[in-house]
């Protein structure tokens, strides 16, 4: 009898470099084995979560098996996760490209707030060039404002005022709505 001493970390490892190896197949179109296996479930638990047989799982676990929206309900269901995570991938989710985006319009963000809050000429003046750099790079970026100064940010933890002063659920659908 063997005892599993690997901690979560090392499993989460093993994991991500599986889903990388099937990501790299073409024509993959779910992640169903990678998800299972970040629940921690055996192929022998979601057969019976499923009703089929652990061939059938192994078989629909596939990266390229052509699943029904049925099917992919009935694993969202068994694995208890949201339907995104069985179709998109676990670590990046936004394509290159956006992810690209997203970071420099972080950055533009960060460089307007530098210069916004620089203290002497000589900051004002590299922040300045910095912005015009970004600008050069990337034109859509000029209309970019600097981050809010106002308040501090909220941890994690921490909930906004709306917590305070809470929506009714009626307000969705009086007619004093927007709609």
């Amino acid at each position: 009898m063997s005892v599993n001493l690997k901690n979560s970390s090392e499993q989460r490892r093993e994991v991500a470099i599986e889903a990388k190896k099937n990501r790299k197949k073409p024509g993959a179109v779910h992640y169903l084995a990678e998800v299972r296996n970040r629940q921690g479930l055996s192929r022998r638990c979601v057969a019976k979560r499923l009703g089929i047989s652990v061939a059938e799982v192994r078989e629909q676990e596939e990266p390229s098996f052509d699943l029904t929206l049925s099917q992919l309900y009935r694993w969202q269901a068994a694995l208890g996760v949201p339907i995104h995570e069985l179709l998109h991938e676990l670590e990046d989710t936004l394509l290159p490209d956006v992810m690209g985006r997203a970071r420099m319009l972080r950055v533009m963000k960060t460089a307007y707030t530098v210069k916004s809050n620089a203290r002497t000429g000589k900051q004002q003046q590299l922040a300045s060039h910095l912005v015009e750099q970004l600008v050069d790079a990337m034109p859509e970026l000029r209309d970019v404002s600097s981050w809010p100064s106002v308040g501090k940010r909220r941890l994690t933890e921490e909930f906004g005022r709306i917590v305070e002063n809470p929506i009714s659920e009626q307000w969705f659908y009086s007619s004093n709505s927007i709609g």
